[in-house]
Order: C-alpha cells, then sequence, then structure tokens
C-alpha cells in the first residue's frame, strides 16, 4: 500500500506533527492549510505544496483531515469530494460528533469514497514522537489499506468497527481524562485547605500514576456486568472497593474539617462499588 498518494488537510499544532512523518512516503505527500506558510516546513522537507483543495484530492488516494471542529470537517469534505477518484478514501483525524462520520461515509459511499472515522489521542507529544493512538471506525478494508500510513505516525492503531465508532470511541476515552481533571482540582482543594504543598503532592501524583497507570487501569475487562464471585477479577476489585471506600471517606471527613466541599468525592464514594461490578455485594 505504500504507493498510496497521501494528502494531508489542517495543519495546525497535531496536524503539522503527524504529517511529517509521511514526508518520506514512499507514494507521495501533498500537504494543504488556509495559512500556506503552516505547510512550510513540511515541503522543505520534501512534501507537495496543494495549491488548493481540489488540486490536493485530485492528486491523492486518501486525504486526511485534521481541522478544527465539524464545521470546519465539512467544509472540507463538502469540497474535495467531488474530486476525489472511486476508491480513494477520507480519513478524519479531528474529534467530531459521531454523527458526522456517520453522515459523511452514507454520503460519500454513495460515490465509491470510504470514510474512516479516525479520531487520535495522545496530543502533541505524541504525535511528534509518532506514539499516537488512532480509533479506527471504518470499513475493514479500507481500515486495511490506510493502516500502513497511519502506523507511520501512531503506535497504536485500532479497528473498533463502523464509521462512528472512532469517535465513541475518543469520547469515552476523553471522558476519563476531563472529569480526572476535574477530580484533579477537587484534590488540590483538598489539599490547600489542609496545608499540603501542591508543587509536591503534584510530584507524588505524576509519579504514582507513572507506575500505577492511573485511573485507566481498571480498565482491563470486555463487559461491565456484574463480576462473578468466581471471576478472578472479583476479589482484586473487592479489595480495591474497600480501600477507595476508606480513603475517600476519610478524605470527605477532612473536607468537613477544612470547610470545604467535594462534591467528585461523594460521587464516587456512591458510585465505586457498581463501577467496579461490585454492585449486588456490601463490603
Amino acid at each position: 500500500m505504500s504507493d498510496l498518494a497521501l494528502g494531508f488537510v489542517g495543519l495546525g499544532q497535531m496536524g503539522v506533527l503527524m504529517a511529517a512523518h509521511l514526508v518520506d512516503w514512499p507514494g507521495g505527500l501533498s500537504v494543504y492549510d488556509v495559512r500556506p506558510d503552516a505547510a512550510d516546513a513540511l515541503v522543505a522537507g520534501g512534501a507537495h505544496r496543494a495549491a488548493s483543495l481540489v488540486d490536493l484530492a485530485e492528486r491523492c488516494d486518501v486525504v486526511s483531515v485534521m481541522v478544527r471542529d465539524d464545521a470546519q470537517v465539512r467544509t472540507v469534505v463538502d469540497e474535495i469530494a467531488p474530486h476525489l477518484r472511486r476508491g480513494s478514501a477520507v480519513a478524519v483525524h479531528s474529534t467530531v460528533s459521531a454523527s458526522t462520520a456517520v453522515d459523511l461515509a452514507d454520503r460519500l459511499g454513495r460515490d465509491g469514497i470510504d470514510v474512516l472515522d479516525a479520531p487520535v489521542s495522545g496530543g502533541a507529544i505524541g504525535a511528534r514522537d509518532g506514539r499516537l493512538a488512532v480509533m479506527v471506525g471504518a470499513d475493514r478494508a479500507a481500515y486495511d489499506r490506510c493502516k500502513p500510513a497511519f502506523r507511520t505516525w501512531a503506535e497504536l492503531v485500532v479497528h473498533v468497527g463502523p464509521p462512528g465508532a472512532g469517535t465513541r470511541a475518543k469520547l469515552a476515552r476523553n471522558l476519563i481524562s476531563f472529569v480526572s481533571f476535574c477530580a484533579a482540582a477537587e484534590a488540590q482543594r483538598l489539599a490547600a485547605a489542609t496545608g499540603v504543598d501542591l508543587a509536591k503532592l503534584g510530584a507524588v501524583v505524576r509519579h504514582t500514576d507513572a507506575i500505577t497507570g492511573g485511573p485507566g487501569s481498571v480498565m482491563v475487562r470486555d463487559d461491565i456486568a456484574p463480576l462473578a464471585p468466581e471471576d478472578p477479577l472479583h476479589d482484586v476489585f473487592a479489595h480495591t472497593r474497600d480501600l477507595g471506600e476508606k480513603d475517600l471517606a476519610l478524605a470527605l471527613e477532612l473536607a468537613v474539617e477544612g470547610g470545604i466541599e467535594l462534591p467528585f468525592a461523594e460521587l464516587a464514594l456512591a458510585n465505586l462499588a457498581a463501577g467496579l461490578g461490585l454492585v449486588d455485594e456490601e463490603a
């Protein structure tokens, strides 16, 4: 598949770093951004500077799109779609609505063009180092055709289902991050209210998360059904529940002493057992 001609639209903070891994692609790379200077470094490295989205579409077999939001994704796809060849593909790496991916796949599929719903995770550092994860919702044949190109900038490439599934997976993944950010902010309020050095607490949290895997370390099951007593994870998660409920209760006691409220801690205490699959048990 290395003879595929690749295109990349959207050379912002993430896109330019992802595209940089493709400049030596055997089939060639064409790039486009509304800011012409955004492509300068890539062109100096060997990429073709497309004169327009139409020019890029006419040259390419696979076009990656990494723009800001749904409206920009639709604008780009609407402009390139009439100029793409049957059998070509559009990969949307932006995080947009799952319905956008489904709609685009339906529309372009009528003309024999595949749409890969392929958002990424790993941030600018992951993009720079070629270590992103990409969650791909697409027809399996289209996924297999595009995977070698994705592997140049992604360390983990996962086929998660049809178009729309990639975005659903990305939103679920990001839910962990942003809820965890709120929990971290709540932990800092507790620490500040009770005289703990925030910089030192932050160092401890980053150190131990690197060892334990952080909140994602509990994501080792393939379903969310209640755990049977004979399940190998049952006793492990029961122990986690016992420790968690004890520590959360102690944190809430400390919050009362510090005169602050910890709504995320209250939610966690109420829901930890159920989240671990121990819904029908008492600690």
